[in-house]
Order: C-alpha cells, then sequence, then structure tokens
C-alpha cells in the first residue's frame, strides 16, 4: 500500500530538515506531502529551494496564503493525497517515524480501517510535561465519555486513515481542534479504531510547542459539539 504522509508545517525550520530526513529513511512505498502554514521563520525559503520539490518528486509541496492553523494544512493535505493510507506526522521531533511499519500492520492485515498511535501504551517514553499529561487524559477521557469509545490517547498526532474513509468525512476545524472532530466522527460512522503503542519525545513551550491552553478550551468544545449537538 502507498503511505500518503502529510506533515502541516509552521515555523518549523529548526527541525524541518531533520524530520524530513527520518520520514524519507522509512523503507515504504510513500509520497511526503508538505503544508507551509504561514510560516515567517525562514520555513518557506528552505522549501521552496528543496530539489524534492521538482515535478516528479514523491514531495509534494504546498503553501498557505496565510497562517490559518493544524486543522485548515491537513484538509489541504487530505485533499491533495494520493496514497491509499494516510497518516499525519508533526514537523517536529517528538514522533518517531520508525513506528510507521508497526502502525500500517493493522490496515495491512485487514484488521483496522484507522490506526492511532497511543502514547500512553508504551512503558518506554520520555516524560511529559505536567499540564500537558494531565490536559491529554482529560481531555481523552471526557471523548471516550461523549462517544463511547475507550482510547488511551485521542489526542495523539499518529493517526492513519485509509485515504477512502477520511476523505469521506467533512472536516470543520482549522486548528488542533482536529483531533477531537474526527475522532467523534469516526465514533458516529462506528469505524472500528486499533491503538498501537508508539514512542514519544514531548518538547516544552521554550523548546517550540505551539499548543495553547486556549487549545484546550476549544477540545472540550469540540467533544461537546461533535458528539452531543451533532
Amino acid at each position: 500500500m502507498k503511505l500518503s504522509i502529510i506533515i502541516p508545517v509552521y515555523n518549523e525550520r529548526k527541525s524541518l530538515e531533520l524530520i524530513l530526513a527520518r520520514v524519507q529513511a522509512v523503507n515504504l512505498d510513500q509520497e511526503i506531502i508538505i503544508v507551509d502554514d504561514g510560516s515567517t521563520d525562514g520555513t518557506r525559503e528552505f522549501l521552496k529551494k528543496l530539489p524534492e520539490a521538482q515535478a516528479g518528486s514523491p514531495v509534494r509541496i504546498f503553501f498557505q496564503d496565510r497562517n490559518q492553523g493544524k486543522g485548515a494544512a491537513l484538509k489541504r493535505g487530505i485533499a491533495e493525497a494520493a496514497g491509499e493510507v494516510i497518516i499525519i506526522q508533526d514537523a517536529d521531533l517528538e514522533y518517531n517515524p520508525g513506528d510507521y511499519p508497526k502502525l500500517l500492520e493493522p490496515i495491512a492485515a485487514g484488521r483496522a480501517e484507522v490506526v492511532y498511535g497511543s502514547r500512553f501504551l508504551n512503558n518506554s517514553r520520555r516524560v511529559f510535561i505536567f499540564q500537558f499529561y494531565w490536559a491529554n487524559r482529560f481531555l481523552t477521557f471526557l471523548s471516550n465519555r461523549c462517544s463511547g469509545l475507550a482510547l488511551t490517547d485521542m489526542e495523539t498526532c499518529y493517526k492513519l486513515f485509509k485515504s477512502g474513509l477520511i476523505k469521506s468525512i467533512p472536516l470543520e476545524q482549522n486548528r488542533f481542534g482536529f483531533e477531537p472532530e474526527i475522532t467523534a466522527k469516526l465514533a458516529q460512522k462506528k469505524v472500528g479504531i486499533t491503538e498501537v503503542p508508539i514512542s514519544y519525545q514531548g518538547r516544552s513551550r521554550r523548546e517550540g510547542k505551539k499548543i495553547k491552553w486556549q487549545d484546550g478550551f476549544n477540545a472540550v468544545w469540540c467533544i461537546l459539539k461533535y458528539n452531543l449537538f451533532k
């Protein structure tokens, strides 16, 4: 199966080159779709000079005309994806592309249409920042309570979808509300979700983490909106 790897990018010049190399090092039939969401730190200039951006390359690059949010970049990437399976890859170094093969295995074996990579099923991980850890735990609990699922990590970046499935779901959220929105809509479709343990190297705000406390409140609203007020 061909894997479409969608990388939403906003001001990740320091880590982008390394994460791109790590993704390309994974021995899979893949295409890489990079969506720059209005970066201002030199990321756009770096991307425009990439030789991989030439026609016919497995790396395809798209530029948003202004910063709209991670969800908006993902919607653009999903629309452009040509693979049978789609995975989301953040441009920072928190998630390890070396986990792709085990994430793909349930779909390749015909046991799942969607796979979530859980940071909480793996005993070997970097210690979480306190507030991020408990925010993730609370949001996952609330999402499960409203959707009827039993996930351990709703907010994970690593989500794999069969392409036809994710393309069939209308998405609204332009920021980090993508995570609770897509989870709620998958639950309503009664799609089976398999969780696979992944490695994780979380970063702090000082290291460039962009999620804000306001996004936590928006996530709560999205959980309620897409589960209870559908």
